[in-house]
């Protein structure tokens, strides 16, 4: 699998310092983070009416203060941009099982060392942390506070090119292999439910981390739960899947990069553009976005957005047979998502048709092994309300 380098680098770094006083907690705090907003007061009155109420779940996060953080380096920023997204990560640390609270306190202070020392950040560059044993704890200074007033996020330093769009989690761990602990998964599953109360977000505007940049994050173990997660948070919200729409897709633009901008770059090369897939969201990527909005009459994009319309006129279905730069962008991604029998060969042969048909169970898509509009959706990370219906 291909990695962030920036980000293997920080993190095989904080397993070092996390090698012996190591870091996990116990106990029943939140969980995972949802999307602060940024700007103005979210639009929506269920969301303004949401801020209203007690919510006891943002009495358990525990501060800042708390767990005995440093000052910020410099002034803590707030975005001006409306928050869309939950990108949720694991912290590739080692599986610990000491789940005291004095534990996960410490693996706030460990970790907000590294970023600060390290990594030259000027504070924890997430804003939670969800630790094994369920606490949650506030990362970068003041997330608490804007979560808690349902105001302007943060600007972070989780995932580039989203710092100031999407609150980031990181969940104590490496989960490539195994998955959390429950302790962990309900923690997450709370502080979800609560970051979108206070938002405006929903269940479907959950994410993983290699959906918007070159990573092995958030594990290919705990990114399969994210369907059952996201029907969790629904659960708690109160909604129903028939009001999500039908595909959430993810919303790359110019200034993230990874597997999903791969996958995007193999579908305009067949739609006739000669870009490198590299990952990497260039002028020459941006140009043909561009370019290919303006050529089927949608909305050009200043950040040369892909949105909904931009990615349902790219995509095309393939099945067995098939062959081409779509089918090569499909199996690149399903190598990097743990479907290690498949090889990018440009043919959609049996081995390819498997592994759809298993994503496919995953996200409750009709399971035959051809790539359709809500295969496609579910294959680049996206969501589908299939899914949250299960």
């Amino acid at each position: 699998m291909s990695h962030d380098r920036a980000e293997l680098d920080r993190r095989t770094l904080l397993k070092a310092t996390l090698g012996t006083a190591t870091v996990a907690v116990v106990g029943g705090g939140l969980g995972l983070a949802g999307a602060a907003a940024a700007g103005a007061d979210p639009a929506t009155p269920r969301a303004r009416a949401a801020r209203l109420r007690p919510n006891s779940e943002l009495d358990t996060i525990i501060g800042c203060d708390e767990w005995g953080a440093r000052p910020p380096s410099s002034t803590i920023q707030l975005s001006g941009n409306v928050t869309n997204k939950i990108i949720v990560h694991h912290m590739a640390f080692p599986n610990v099982t000491d789940y005291s609270q004095a534990h996960a306190e410490q693996l706030a202070r460990d970790c907000q060392d590294l970023h600060m020392d390290t990594n030259g950040w000027a504070d924890t560059g997430q804003h939670f942390t969800v630790s094994r044993g369920g606490y949650v704890l506030e990362g970068r200074h003041r997330s608490l506070e804007t979560l808690t007033a349902g105001k302007q996020q943060v600007v972070a330093a989780h995932c580039p090119g989203e710092n100031g769009n999407a609150i980031g989690i990181e969940n104590e761990g490496t989960y490539v292999t195994v998955t959390p602990p429950a302790a962990l998964v309900s923690s997450l599953t709370a502080l979800c439910v609560t970051v979108c109360q206070q938002y405006g977000l929903h269940a479907y505007d959950i994410f993983g981390h290699w959906d918007f940049r070159d990573t092995d994050c958030p594990g290919i173990a705990f990114y399969r739960m994210f369907p059952g997660i996201r029907r969790s948070v629904l659960d708690g919200l109160g909604e129903t899947a028939s009001a999500a729409p039908e595909r959430r897709w993810p919303d790359i633009w110019k200034f993230v990069g990874g597997p999903v901008v791969k996958l995007a770059q193999h579908l305009l090369n067949a739609r006739g553009y000669q870009l490198t897939a590299n990952g990497v969201f260039g002028a020459d990527t941006v140009a043909a976005v561009q370019d290919w909005q303006a050529r089927n009459s949608l909305p050009v994009d200043q950040d040369a957005t892909l949105t909904t319309k931009t990615w349902e006129t790219l995509v095309a279905p393939l099945g067995p047979g098939d062959t081409g730069e779509r089918v090569v962008g499909v199996q690149q991604l399903l190598q990097h998502k743990g479907y290690d029998q498949v090889s990018a060969t440009g043919t959609f042969d049996t081995a390819t048709a498997a592994a759809i048909a298993n994503l496919q169970g995953l996200h409750h898509v009709t399971v035959n092994g051809l790539v359709g509009t809500n295969t496609w959706c579910a294959l680049s990370g996206g969501i589908l309300r299939t899914a949250l219906m299960a």
